[in-house]
């Protein structure tokens, strides 16, 4: 028992010990008014405090530190305003299954229900975004209440907890014990099921594995992998979860995004036999749910997932194994075929699928700077292990068709589709990890939806790379608006700044790049600067994607009418 748990302490002070006593190392703030008296805790503790310049920004880089590493990634924020901008980074770690806790200052329990100033039912706010919402009005409840949202957030399918605290409640002493430290619960299968899986393999004759979800290690990434290089078993990827197979891997058939290999699709529709481990196949990897019929896939499915809940809820199994992705690959192990498999040449086939897919030599876009040719060159000098971060926008095709992800823990992209997350989520890896290269790509509508975090990179002095492709538009709703109403532009078009004097007037690194042998020496100067850097990229607006354009698009929306 910690010693200071035996004398009068506020409840900002045991608090504080409980993310110490939790292992937190790092946090994320916008500091207010509401919890003063957790700052000044924070004062004297051993927590590295980062302070952001908007919620929804120190939410985001929460999130991406739970993403990378498993643990809950910690945001403080102050109340009404400061929660409801926080709430953005709320619902990306619930579609992303992504452990955090996100502390939000309440207004005093004397004044609630008054409609008091800033103050918001969090429970109702939060409660369908949030695995769990809980006020502390009690600060001998702390250490309770904080161990629970730990475990709550770790536990099953991971995801947000929201924990309100009320002004004068931190101020409030009390003289409780600290609680013990949380501990992860694995979910391990049985030993039937891994042999009815093993059956199930050794019996069929084009079978694939989907990777998706969090609950992941980079131990589990290496004991899948060996699990299907021993089968021969195609691997595909669930939307920006890239980084669970290697990309180099003979047996990597390419990820289930948008856009799609259509090759990919027509070999997963093909299978006799699905293993989808971790992931819950939502929209986007299911093509809008038409990949398999619900209830019942005409593939035979064999769903590994860590919440039970979640096995049968849309797609009825022919096995359901609950599991977590780290203790499920773990056991695989022991599953390895008998005899020769007869599909050896189905996974070579996959493999050249998507290495033809992923070729950036005849990729030719409009304009004078060519994607295809930056990012084989980003192939060609960047090291592996370099983490790529984006929002949500056409441009982050570039990234997940054309990056070889071959490292856990190497890319941080929502799978909400929420835009302005790459460049808080950058900031979010490289405090964590400041010896490792972070990339961030990011549309022009969507770096200034977060753009102000660059400040916070050049407080913390965190060398990261910005890459803006800078078309002068809402690109992708552009690109749907083309689709749908040809030629009636509304609402997309942009008049943006200079995003190199951006970066300058920020303390930072710019480059402007407007030609395709202009952006390799700019990254190169901006690599040398050791300054958070923004290359600015100007692309053609009708470079939409690495294969169509506006004007095709369009043309072929009117051909239709």
């Amino acid at each position: 028992m910690n010693t200071t748990s035996l004398t009068p302490r506020t409840g900002g002070q045991i608090l504080v010990q409980q993310l110490i006593t939790h292992g937190v190392k790092q946090l994320f703030c916008v500091p207010g008014e509401s919890y003063l008296a957790v700052l000044d805790a924070l004062h004297d503790a051993n927590i590295a405090v980062t302070v952001c310049r908007q919620e929804g920004g120190a939410a985001m880089m929460a999130e991406a530190q739970g993403k990378l590493t498993g643990r809950p990634g910690i945001c403080f924020v102050t109340r009404g305003p400061g929660a409801t901008n926080a709430s953005a980074g709320i619902h990306i770690a619930h579609q992303d299954s992504t452990p955090m806790l996100l502390f939000v200052g309440q207004v005093a329990r004397n004044a609630k229900g008054r409609e008091a100033f800033q103050e918001l039912d969090y429970r109702a706010v939060f409660g369908t975004m949030a695995k769990w919402v809980v006020e502390i009005d009690d600060p001998a409840r702390v250490p309770e209440l904080i161990s629970r949202a730990f475990h709550v957030a770790t536990s099953g399918r991971p995801g947000p907890v929201v924990i309100a605290l009320p002004e004068d409640m931190l101020t409030e002493t009390a003289t409780v014990a600290d609680a013990q430290p949380y501990q992860v619960t694995e979910t391990y299968p049985g030993a039937a099921q891994l042999a009815e899986l093993a059956q199930r393999l050794q019996s069929a004759r084009s079978p694939v594995a989907i990777v998706g979800g969090s609950r992941w290690s980079e131990q589990a990434v290496r004991d899948f992998t060996a699990f299907a290089q021993a089968w021969s078993i195609p691997v595909y990827c669930s939307f920006r979860r890239q980084m669970l197979f290697p990309a180099t891997h003979p047996c990597y058939g390419g990820d289930l995004g948008l856009g799609v290999n259509p090759k990919l699709l027509a070999r997963i529709r093909a299978s006799d036999l699905v293993l989808v481990v971790g992931g819950r196949l939502s929209e986007v990897p299911s093509q809008g749910y038409e990949l398999f019929d619900i209830p019942s896939p005409a593939q035979p499915l064999v769903h590994v997932h860590a919440d039970g809940d979640e096995l049968g809820k849309l797609y009825r199994p022919a096995q359901a194994i609950h599991a977590t992705p780290q203790a499920f690959a773990a056991a695989l192990s022991g599953v390895r075929p008998t005899a020769a498999v007869p599909w050896k040449g189905h996974a070579e086939a996959a493999h050249a699928e998507y290495q033809a897919w992923s070729d950036t030599t005849p990729i030719r876009i409009p304009g004078d700077l060519q994607m295809g040719q930056v990012m084989q060159h980003l192939k060609e000098v960047m090291p592996a292990d370099t983490i790529f971060c984006n929002g949500a926008g056409n441009f982050a095709t570039w990234i997940h068709r054309f990056w070889p992800f071959t490292t856990y823990a190497s890319q941080l992209a929502p799978t909400s589709g929420s835009m302005g997350y790459g460049l808080p989520a950058g900031v979010g890896g490289k405090r964590l990890w400041p010896q490792r290269e972070v990339v961030i790509f990011a549309g022009d509508g969507d770096f200034l939806m977060h753009g102000q975090e660059f400040a916070t990179a050049v407080q913390y002095g965190l060398p990261i790379i910005v890459v803006v492709l800078d078309n002068g538009m809402y690109g992708t709703i552009r690109m749907h608006q083309e689709r749908e109403y040809p030629g009636r532009v509304s609402a997309t078009q942009l008049r943006n700044p200079d995003f190199k004097a951006y970066a300058l007037a920020f303390g930072g690194h710019g480059e402007r790049v407007e030609r395709t042998e202009d952006f390799g020496p700019a990254l190169a100067r901006a690599r040398a600067s050791g300054l958070p850097s923004v290359l600015h990229c100007l692309i053609d607006p009708e470079a939409i994607t690495p294969t169509g354009t506006l004007q095709g698009i369009r043309s072929a929306a009117l051909a239709k009418q």
